[in-house]
């Protein structure tokens, strides 16, 4: 519709021009007039693209936020149940550690703890959505600057903190594993030598520093108390 009237006033600006039905002074007032016109319109045409191009931005960072969301609740619920393992890993690790040089080992607290002497955990973030809005240049789109800074953080700097140290605690437990299977024997009564290969000196050293998760867990609150500040910002800006 404004290009329309642009075009039309375009003409009449022409028309006007060179006609000689008026004096200078009169085609330079129609001229003027009819500028003015023009230039509202293509202001007016301009506003409206921008209005309209703001309000389809503003759609996507709420439909992405939305999303987030429910990724961030996730993950949280995920991040929790690790907290868990990690502690199990302290309380085995910890009793291993902690025993007295002779000391014999006791098996209910081993096999209390044996799964997770075995296992590794690691966080699997559902960081998909993020990755995806951010490649695409739209993460600036959101207006919250505090909420886009939160994100960006926990994103590119809280969570590559805590798969970091997962990671690493992953390799020294493999290598603890890798040990113990070497020197694991199973013995006539169709038990193992287990008890002895959980104290061999070069078992110790691995079980002393698998007993130490408190970065992790740090690491893990941090993640947490950012994704739910994070929800709360959304929740208070869209409600819930």
């Amino acid at each position: 519709m404004a290009e329309q009237e642009v075009i039309k006033h375009t003409k009449k600006v022409y028309k006007i021009w060179g006609s000689e039905k008026h004096n200078f002074w009169e085609k330079l007032r129609e001229f003027l007039v009819e500028i003015v016109i023009i230039v509202f319109a293509v202001s007016l045409s301009i506003w409206l693209h921008e209005r309209s191009e703001h309000s389809h931005q503003q759609q996507e960072v709420k439909a992405f936020l939305f999303g987030l969301r429910e990724d961030l609740k996730n993950d949280i619920k995920e991040m929790g149940e690790d907290k868990k393992s990690f502690y199990a890993n302290r309380g085995g690790f910890g009793y291993l550690a902690n025993l007295r040089l002779n000391e014999k080992i006791n098996r209910d607290s081993v096999l209390k703890y044996k799964q997770f002497l075995r296992n590794t955990t690691s966080l699997l973030a559902n960081n998909g959505r993020f990755e995806g809005f951010k490649s695409s240049g739209r993460i600036g789109n959101i207006e919250d600057l505090d909420l886009q800074n939160d994100i960006m953080e926990f994103y590119t700097e809280n969570l590559p903190s805590l798969l970091l140290s997962t990671n690493l605690y992953t390799q020294q437990k493999l290598k603890f594993m890798d040990v113990v299977s070497e020197n694991l024997v199973r013995l006539t009564d169709s038990t193992t030598n287990e008890d002895k290969v959980l104290v061999m000196p070069r078992v110790y050293n691995h079980i002393v520093t698998l007993s130490n998760v408190k970065e992790i867990i740090d690491r893990y609150d941090t993640c947490i108390n950012k994704a739910k500040k994070i929800m709360g910002r959304i929740d208070n800006r869209y409600g819930r």
